[in-house]
C-alpha cells in the first residue's frame, strides 16, 4: 500500500476511475480493438479540455499540483458522484506533513456504561473496522462482534459472516471503499498497512475491490441479515463518532416482524446467559475439622 499510496496516489485513483468508464457512458463509439478496459488516456484528455501530454504527466505522477478546473473536468469526464470529487479534490491538495503521533483508540468509560443499558445490539470500532467493545445483543446478532475481531476480515475470510449477510457482494464493495475513504492520507499508520497487507494476500475479493479505489462513506441504512436461529433480520444502521471511536447500533422498525425476533432473540441470549451462570462453580468455604 505505501508504494501505491504515497508514490502517486492522483495517478492511480485517475488510472482505476477512468478504466472503469465505459466508452458508450463518455458518448464514445466502443470501438472494435481496444487493448484497454474504459476510456483511453487520450479520450479522457479530450474530454476534459486538456492536452494528451498533460494528462499523461497527471497519471504518472510528473505532475501533482493540477488546478480545481482541471480537477472538476476530469471528475465529470470519470463520471465521479459527490465522495469521489471531493476525494480527488483531496488527493490534489495533499502535501507532505509530519508523521503523526499514533494514539491506541481508546472507548471512553461512559460509552461502555452506555452500551451496557442499551437494549438493542451496539457496538464500538475503530477506523480500521476492529471491535473494541460491544454489549450482549450485539454478540447474540454476530459472534463476529465480540471485542478483538476486525468486521472487514470477517466479512471477507469467514464463511459464517459471507452468510450472514443478504447481500455479501454489496456489503463488501461498501466496506472495502469506505476503508479506503478513511485511510485518506495516512497512508503510513500500522494498523491500516497490516490490515490491507493482510487482506492483499488472503482474499481475491479484496484485491479486486482496492484496484478499484472506490471511495464511500458507510453511515447510516439498513441491511438484511439471516441469523442462524431468529432466521431474517431488517436492521437499520447508525454510526456516532464518540472522540476518536465510533458507535454502531442496530435496530428494528418497531413492533415489526424483525423487532419480534430481535426480543426473541435477546431473551435467548438471556436464557443461555442464565444457564451459563448456574453452571459456573462456586466457590465454598471449607469448613474446619472438629
Amino acid at each position: 500500500m505505501k508504494d501505491e499510496e504515497s508514490g502517486n496516489r492522483l495517478g492511480s485513483y485517475l488510472r482505476a476511475r477512468r478504466e472503469l468508464v465505459s466508452p458508450a457512458q463518455a458518448g464514445l463509439p466502443p470501438g472494435g480493438n481496444r487493448r484497454v478496459p474504459g476510456l483511453r488516456r487520450e479520450e479522457v484528455a479530450l474530454l476534459a479540455g486538456i492536452s494528451p501530454d498533460y494528462y499523461l504527466r497527471l497519471e504518472r505522477g510528473r505532475d501533482k499540483n493540477p488546478s480545481p478546473q482541471v480537477l472538476e473536468s476530469l471528475a465529470r469526464v470519470l463520471h465521479l458522484d459527490d465522495i469521489e470529487r471531493t476525494y480527488l479534490l483531496g488527493l490534489a491538495a495533499a502535501r507532505p506533513r509530519a508523521p503523526r503521533r499514533k494514539r491506541p483508540e481508546h472507548v471512553p468509560a461512559r460509552v461502555h456504561q452506555l452500551l451496557a443499558h442499551l437494549q438493542i445490539p451496539a457496538f464500538v470500532e475503530g477506523r480500521a473496522f476492529d471491535v473494541l467493545a460491544s454489549n450482549p445483543m450485539a454478540v447474540a446478532l454476530s459472534p463476529r462482534l465480540r471485542p478483538g475481531e476486525n468486521r472487514l476480515r470477517s466479512l471477507l475470510l469467514d464463511p459464517e459472516e459471507q452468510a450472514f449477510h443478504q447481500d455479501w457482494t454489496k456489503a463488501t464493495a461498501d466496506f472495502v471503499a469506505t476503508l479506503r475513504t478513511t485511510i485518506g492520507d495516512d497512508t503510513d499508520n500500522p494498523r491500516f498497512v497490516e490490515l490491507v497487507g493482510e487482506l492483499a494476500l488472503s482474499s481475491q475479493r479484496f484485491r479486486t475491490l482496492w484496484a478499484r479505489h472506490d471511495v464511500r462513506s458507510l453511515d447510516g441504512g439498513t441491511t438484511t441479515v439471516h441469523h442462524p436461529v431468529v432466521g431474517e433480520l431488517r436492521l437499520h444502521r447508525d454510526k456516532l463518532a464518540i472522540d476518536d471511536v465510533i458507535l454502531v447500533v442496530y435496530y428494528p422498525d418497531k413492533d415489526g416482524d424483525s423487532d419480534e425476533k430481535l426480543r426473541l432473540l435477546a431473551a435467548l441470549s438471556d436464557t443461555e446467559s442464565a444457564g451459563t451462570a448456574h453452571d459456573r462453580p462456586t466457590d465454598v468455604p471449607h469448613s474446619k475439622a472438629p
